[in-house]
């Protein structure tokens, strides 16, 4: 048995510049020295002055990890990256259970990844589906407002478009190309409404299936055995070089606990962005 991950819910919460010499070496007199300092003092604080802010350097573009990287180096590469979402009013099918059916979904909560520099989130679609309202909280706390975008239920995927972005916007890296079983994976997100939660685990199993009750099953999943839980859906699955793999959309619940028994799913990143495969997949369809 499959439930769904959107259960649970969390209290309120809280490029530099060198100079260089010009090819004269005459000496210049101190006098000449002196004035040439206190200009270019004065030049410095105007620069700095209120009315002229100082220009703000972009982050470095996103890049994999040549080698293997620790867990805890996954953690604080995909962290920038991973958004918690909350998602109030309208109703969402408990498809991704066995017994199918509906079920209000008042304050369901989720997890997200920043996928690109603009802000667009993915995750899953059944965290957000129904929605009246959908607010998204970045790693820096900025809170936005967020609209559904795309949505493809056969993967049970949805991105997300926000109306204010933090400071300094972080996308991940995509990947997952060549995943095998027995590879380590790594998973971040805010299950049971404990932010910025990250487990670890290997990929127990490709190419697998769970049903979805009334609705068609979803197929070609990565079983992984990274501990996930309620609040966790639509949070990444990461591998050793830092790139997101996959969403995670689902657990096994064969006794109806809720809780987490050794097997997740999550639908490979290439099939997540409108592909086919396991790998890297087409552009966003933004």
């Amino acid at each position: 048995m499959v439930i769904d991950l959107t259960a649970g819910s969390e209290p309120p919460r809280s490029g530099g510049r060198s100079w260089r010499p010009s090819g004269s070496r005459r000496l210049l007199p101190w006098a000449a020295i002196a004035a040439a300092l206190a200009l270019t003092a004065a030049l410095f604080f105007r620069w700095g002055s209120a009315g002229d802010p100082a220009p703000v350097a972009a982050p470095p573009a996103p890049s994999a990890s040549a080698t293997a990287l620790s867990i805890p180096q996954v953690y604080e590469t995909l962290l920038p990256s991973v958004v918690f979402i909350q998602a109030t009013g309208g109703s969402s099918t408990v498809a991704r259970g066995v017994e199918g059916g509906t079920a209000t979904a008042e304050a369901a909560t989720g997890t997200g990844v920043v996928v690109n520099a603009d802000g667009t989130v993915l995750t899953a679609l059944h965290v957000v589906e129904g929605a009246t309202a959908i607010q998204v909280t970045f790693a820096d706390g900025t809170r936005s407002a967020a609209k559904v975008a795309t949505t493809e239920a056969a993967s049970d995927i949805a991105t997300l478009t926000v109306s204010k972005l933090p400071a300094v916007v972080v996308p991940a890296v995509l990947g997952g190309a060549g995943l095998g079983v027995g590879d380590p994976v790594v998973a971040v997100g805010n299950q049971l409404g404990l932010r910025n939660s990250t487990t670890a685990g290997v990929v127990s199993g490709l190419d697998r299936s769970v049903g979805r009750g009334r609705t068609a099953d979803l197929t070609g999943l990565i079983q992984f055995d990274a501990a996930v839980n309620p609040g966790s859906s639509g949070g990444p699955l990461i591998n050793t070089r830092g790139e997101v793999v996959g969403v995670i959309v689902a657990l096994a619940n064969p006794t109806d606990a809720g809780t987490f028994i050794g097997v997740g799913f999550a639908v490979p990143i290439g099939t997540a962005l409108g592909g086919d495969g396991p790998g890297d997949g087409p552009a966003l369809p933004l």
